[in-house]
């Protein structure tokens, strides 16, 4: 029996780890290359609303009205990320989103946060390789300018990234973290 072709997006999304000289690799840059043309005339526009237009269009889902995102912004795909009501992403924002990133209701993202849901394997032999891990920011989280996610980590519900933080672990819900790498801080009552 065949195995069926599964595609290289649906491969990331599972946490498959996808080599450079995979033979559907070109799939990737012939997308983020779309979502570059895109992307120019989004950070060329000031109207709120036809940001809110070319995002639909990027990422493939419908972005409320009550979200905002303030250009310049970044985002090398588009159609792995989920973005909620309420939401707003400040200036210089980047978004990596081969891994798939879910942004609930109600988060503030601070201008110059990354959020990188891939990365490459620490062996050199193995480095020429895309990994991949789902970021997801639930509600009332609030990530604090020059924050970096990494792959593979939830932000906790209501929870606050101080400004600079690097978070390569799940932070709980009511948390406060910060530092490189981040750390608990305290609780919020």
């Amino acid at each position: 029996m065949e195995r069926q072709h599964i595609d290289i997006f649906e491969r990331l999304l599972t946490g498959e780890a996808v080599p450079f000289n995979d033979a559907d690799y070109h799939k990737i840059d012939s997308a983020c290359s779309e979502t570059r043309r895109l992307l120019i005339q989004l950070n060329s526009e000031a109207d709120s609303k036809k940001i809110r237009e070319l995002l639909n269009i990027i990422t493939g889902s419908q972005i409320e009205e009550t979200t905002t995102v303030f250009p310049p912004f970044q985002i090398n795909y588009g159609k792995n990320t989920r973005i909620g009501k309420c939401v707003i992403i400040n200036f210089d924002c980047t978004f990596l989103d081969l891994g798939g990133i879910t942004i609930e209701d109600n988060v503030m993202i601070a201008p110059k946060v990354s959020l990188l849901s891939e990365g490459h394997p620490i062996p050199i032999a193995a480095r020429q390789t895309l990994t991949a891990g789902k970021i997801h920011i639930k509600k009332n989280a609030w990530i604090g300018a020059s924050a970096t996610i990494l792959p593979g980590v939830t932000i906790g519900e209501n929870s606050v990234v101080a400004a600079g933080a690097v978070v390569s672990k799940d932070v709980a819900d009511n948390t406060v973290v910060g530092g490189i790498p981040a750390r608990v801080i305290k609780t919020i009552e």
